[in-house]
C-alpha cells in the first residue's frame, strides 16, 4: 500500500525535472527567468513539495539557482564556468584513463567497443538523451578501472554538478559524432596499454567538449569566443 504513492511521487518528480531541463536547453526558459512553483503545481496537479525537491536537484545540476524568499531562477552560463569545469574534468578523467590503461582487460575493452557502437547508432538517430546516458557508461568503465575510489567519487560529484554543461555540449550539431570518433582513439590507447596516450586523448576530448560549447555561447551572443584555459589543455 505504501509503495504506490512513493512510485507515483518519483514519477512526477522525474517529469518535472525533464520538463524544466528541456525548457532550459531549448531556450524556452531564459537565464535569469523565474520558474514558478504555482504554474508547475497546477500543470501537474500536485503539491509544491515534489516541485521544491526537483528544484533542489536541478540546482545541484547547474540548471537553477534557488533564492530564499524569491524562488528559483534559471542559472546563467558563463564562459568562465565552462572553462573551469572542463579544465578540471580533463585533468581528473585524464589521470583516471592513465591509471586504467594498465588495468583494463580484453573483456572490458570489448565492452567499451560495444558501448561506442551503441553510441554511434544513437548519434545517427539524433537521440541526445540516450546518448548522454550511454556516454556516461563509457566513461564510468575506465574511471572505475583506475582503481581509485576517491578519484571516482570526486569525478562523480563533479559530473552531477555540471550535467547541464555536458548535455548542452553533446546537444550541439555534430558533437555526438565527434565524441564517438574520439572514443575510438581512447579505446586504441587502452588496447595498447599506453597510459600517457590515454591521458592525452581523454584530456583532448574533454577540452574539445568545452571549446564547442563556448563557441556556441559566443556565437549566440554575436561575438568571438575567448578560451585561454582550454587552449592550454589542447596543447598538452
Amino acid at each position: 500500500m505504501k509503495k504506490r504513492p512513493i512510485e507515483h511521487h518519483q514519477t512526477l518528480r522525474e517529469k518535472i525535472l525533464e520538463t524544466i531541463r528541456e525548457a532550459i536547453l531549448k531556450g524556452e526558459l531564459k537565464p535569469g527567468e523565474k520558474v514558478a512553483e504555482p504554474e508547475l503545481a497546477e500543470r501537474f496537479g500536485i503539491s509544491r513539495t515534489p516541485i521544491r525537491e526537483a528544484f533542489r536537484q536541478l540546482e545541484s545540476e547547474g540548471y537553477l539557482t534557488v533564492i530564499p524568499r524569491k524562488g528559483a531562477v534559471v542559472t546563467a552560463l558563463s564562459e568562465r564556468a565552462v572553462e573551469e569545469f572542463y579544465a578540471i574534468k580533463s585533468i581528473l578523467e585524464g589521470y583516471a584513463a592513465q591509471m586504467a590503461a594498465e588495468n583494463l582487460g580484453a573483456r572490458e575493452i570489448e565492452k567499451l567497443e560495444a558501448i561506442n557502437e551503441r553510441l554511434q547508432q544513437l548519434a545517427n538517430e539524433g537521440d541526445v538523451k540516450s546518448f548522454f546516458r550511454v556516454h556516461n557508461e563509457f566513461h564510468e568503465i575506465f574511471i572505475q578501472a583506475a582503481g581509485n575510489e576517491k578519484l571516482a567519487e570526486i569525478i562523480h560529484q563533479l559530473m552531477l554538478k555540471f550535467n547541464r554543461l555536458r548535455f548542452a555540449s553533446l546537444s550541439l550539431p555534430g558533437r555526438m559524432q565527434i565524441s564517438v570518433q574520439e572514443h575510438v582513439k581512447i579505446i586504441d590507447a587502452f588496447r595498447k596499454k599506453d597510459g600517457s596516450m590515454a591521458d592525452a586523448q581523454v584530456r583532448k576530448t574533454a577540452s574539445l567538449g568545452g571549446q564547442v560549447l563556448i563557441q556556441s555561447m559566443a556565437k549566440s551572443e554575436g561575438r568571438e569566443a575567448e578560451s585561454s584555459i582550454l587552449r592550454q589543455i589542447v596543447d598538452v
